[in-house]
């Protein structure tokens, strides 16, 4: 797999059927190792080791409805109080990140209202403080500690 712009970590990596799969700490299952799925593995140990992130408090594959059509954020954080607080987007290493992507977690964020935004392919990533009183945004020059976020 390709080297990202995060810590490199050490993953299980196995093959079955054909296909390498990867130990998910999230899920507590193997899941194929896709690029997006290298991505999403190395942000979210990125986050729990370096950023203090709970573990417990990471749900992957959140379903929402977006006009009546069945949509899924790639990660969701929640907060200590068990509200969500950030949605993460992650994109394959080869996928550009657009302004299609923004409004993609735009619209996801429409629903689930989060004061917190990430979209990254592995090599770039953004992160998002949103606030809803002044209807405004801010790109942010680092992600924050799970212990800085505010909600």
């Amino acid at each position: 797999m390709i080297d990202l712009n995060l810590p490199k970590y050490n993953f299980k990596l196995i093959r079955k059927d054909g296909k390498i799969k990867i130990w998910d700490e999230f899920r507590q299952k193997f899941v194929i190792l896709t690029p997006e799925e290298w991505v999403r593995q190395n942000f979210l140990t990125f986050l729990t080791k370096e950023k203090h992130y709970p573990k417990g408090l990471v749900k992957l594959e959140h379903a929402l409805k977006l006009n009546g059509l069945s949509k899924r954020c790639d990660a969701l954080i929640y907060g200590k109080n068990g509200k969500p607080v950030m949605i993460i987007e992650f994109k394959k290493p080869d996928v550009k990140i657009t302004q299609e992507v923004f409004n993609q977690i735009g619209r996801y964020n429409w629903v689930m209202k989060v004061p917190y935004l990430i979209i990254s392919n592995g090599l770039v990533h953004y992160f998002v403080k949103v606030d809803f009183k002044r209807q405004t945004f801010s790109f942010e020059e680092d992600i924050l500690d799970y212990s800085l976020l505010e909600y």
